[in-house]
């Protein structure tokens, strides 16, 4: 009796305990959020100005925002948002609201998960979700129709996430400095890629299937453990090959219009120009000597691998920041270049150019491998990069058709 006694009143105590637990726990719930109300009362200066300016495009880049603010859903007008650099490790669910969003940048924050707001703007074309701690993508990804450039480097992607095969409108694929040692053999069916930027991951042998993919315009594999290349003469669509920083010597073989990047390439760009220069003269002394002898001269097609032709085409495939003009959308787009990576940041104010899919720096706020192309000459440098977001008319890491 006596147990039963002090065990109904264990009972009662316990009760009492777990009401008293739920009660505390309502309140810390309270708390937070009046925590959160006095986050937002003290968003920082000249945000509030932001938000009642009507403009499309919002930058909330580096405000130390551990969660986003809730007006954002509200401002339906909004097509390009910018938050990196915050605390971010989600976002709320009533993002998808925005529905007229096409640009979305996240670098630079703490997820661990692509939020599932992300998923639910079908019209996004450009994400941007490099220097976050991403290890997969959700199968929701594939919703995203319309996305046509995505970034995501410097994360902890140790397989190649097959729901991108799923987005057939993806022209340009950012995932170096991630923790890639190979590639499926069915990577060949994402036939729309243009730009692929594999550098910095942890390849030993190249990934063959890279042969197959015959539209690349882009291939960089810098900084990865390759001691042999094989012949990218088949890639003809190839315009830029960098291999910098493996273990080989030598460029492999490829097209008289790609130009490489690479231990080894000064010599065999020289090379290859010297040819060519000597190709021209010989085809030039042949047309003058016709010329004399009263006859037609006959333009060889060896004119058309001369050294202007040569760099011509450089200049088609490879712009500014190393982006790709994918030609064969300039009837709907008039942008549409794809980036160099850029994979660590140092704390300054990025900016956003809105030239094709460009994303370029001004004020020294990343670093990575990027290379710069000046008149006739193009060169790589692995020297500090920036991101530039200027509000121009539709130029750089915006939108093509904004």
């Amino acid at each position: 009796m006596g147990n039963s006694s002090r065990k109904g009143e264990g009972e009662e105590g316990e009760e009492g305990g777990v009401e008293g637990g739920v009660e505390g726990e309502e309140a810390e719930v309270t708390e937070e959020k009046k925590k959160e109300e006095e986050v937002e009362e003290e968003l920082p200066l000249g945000v509030e100005e932001l938000f009642d300016s009507g403009d499309p495009v919002l930058d909330l880049s580096y405000r130390k925002f551990k969660r986003l603010p809730s007006r954002v859903p509200g401002l339906m007008h909004l097509e390009k948002l910018y938050v990196c650099g915050n605390r971010l490790r989600t976002l709320p669910d009533s993002l998808s609201q925005l529905q007229g969003l096409r640009i979305l940048a996240l670098d630079f924050n703490k997820m661990e998960d692509v939020p599932p707001a992300v998923c639910q703007l079908t019209n996004l074309t450009r994400l941007y979700l490099g220097s976050n701690r991403l290890m997969n993508l959700p199968p929701e990804l594939r919703n995203l129709q319309s996305l046509r450039c995505l970034w995501m480097e410097s994360n902890y992607f140790q397989r190649f996430p097959r729901e991108l095969y799923d987005l057939p409108n993806l022209k340009s694929l950012q995932i170096g400095d991630n923790r890639l040692k190979t590639l499926p053999p069915d990577l060949w069916r994402m036939e729309s890629l243009r730009g692929l930027w594999l550098y910095g991951n942890r390849f030993d042998t190249f990934p063959r299937v890279l042969l197959r993919m015959e539209h690349l315009e882009i291939l960089d594999m810098d900084r990865n453990k390759i001691t042999e290349f094989p012949s990218l003469k088949r890639l003809h669509a190839l315009r830029l090959f960098s291999y910098d920083h493996n273990p080989v010597d030598t460029p492999p073989k490829v097209g008289d219009e790609v130009l490489v990047v690479g231990e080894g390439a000064a010599e065999f760009l020289e090379a290859r120009e010297a040819k060519f220069e000597r190709r021209r003269k010989a085809a030039e002394k042949e047309a003058e000597e016709l010329a004399l002898a009263g006859e037609e001269p006959v333009i060889h097609g060896i004119l058309k691998n001369s050294s202007s032709n040569s760099k011509q085409a450089v200049n088609e495939a490879v712009v500014t920041v190393g982006d790709a003009d994918f030609k064969e959308d300039e009837a709907k787009e008039q942008e549409e270049d794809t980036e160099l990576p850029v994979t660590e940041y140092d704390g300054a104010e990025l900016v956003y150019d809105e030239d094709g899919i460009e994303y370029e720096t001004e004020e020294l706020i990343c670093e990575g491998e990027g290379f710069e192309y000046e008149g006739e000459e193009l060169e790589y440098e692995r020297g500090d990069m920036d991101y530039e977001y200027e509000e121009l008319e539709d130029t750089g890491r915006q939108d093509e058709g904004a």
